[in-house]
C-alpha cells in the first residue's frame, strides 16, 4: 500500500498539534488544519486519504466541511470527531458519508485503528474497482466507486 496522508482538522490547536505529533511517533505524517476553510484549501492542494475532523468550528463548521468535502472528493474517508455531538448530528454525518462518527473523549489507540481501517477500506474499494474494470465488468466497477461516493 502507499503512504497514507492524514489531515487532522481542529480549532483546538494544541489537541490538533499534539495528536499530529503523537501519529508522527508511528511512522504517519499528517497535515493540521484549524479551521473549516483552511481544512478544504489544503485538500485542494494535498488531498488526503483520510480525514480527522472536528464537528463544532467557528466559521465553517465540521458538517458543512463534511458535506463540501464528499461532494467533491467522495474518496476521501472522513472521521469525524467531537465532544459536542448529538444524535442528530450522527445521524446527518452518517447520511453525507462519514466512515465513522467517534465522541471525545477518544483513545489515541482506537483513533489510531480507525483511520487504518478508513485507509484500508479506501484502499480495497479501490483495488476493487479496478480489478473488475480491467476484466470488463465496467457497470460493476461502477457500482464499487458510487458505493464509495455514498460512504
Amino acid at each position: 500500500m502507499k503512504e497514507m496522508k492524514v489531515l487532522l482538522v481542529d480549532d483546538e490547536e494544541e489537541f490538533v498539534k499534539s495528536l499530529s505529533e503523537r501519529m508522527k511517533m508511528r511512522d504517519l505524517e499528517s497535515d493540521v488544519a484549524l479551521s473549516g476553510e483552511q481544512a478544504l484549501k489544503t485538500m485542494n492542494k494535498d488531498l488526503p486519504d483520510v480525514m480527522v475532523l472536528d464537528l463544532k468550528m467557528p466559521g465553517l463548521d465540521g458538517m458543512e466541511v463534511l458535506r463540501r468535502a464528499k461532494k467533491a472528493y467522495p474518496g476521501v474517508q472522513i472521521i469525524m470527531l467531537t465532544g459536542y455531538g448529538s444524535e442528530k448530528d450522527e445521524q446527518e454525518a452518517r447520511s453525507l458519508g462519514v466512515f465513522e462518527y467517534l465522541k471525545k473523549p477518544v483513545s489515541f489507540e482506537k483513533l489510531m485503528k480507525t483511520i487504518t481501517e478508513a485507509y484500508r477500506s479506501k484502499f480495497e474499494d479501490t483495488m476493487s474497482a479496478a480489478a473488475f474494470a480491467e476484466a470488463g465488468e465496467f457497470e460493476t466497477a461502477k457500482e464499487i466507486l458510487d458505493r464509495d461516493k455514498k460512504k
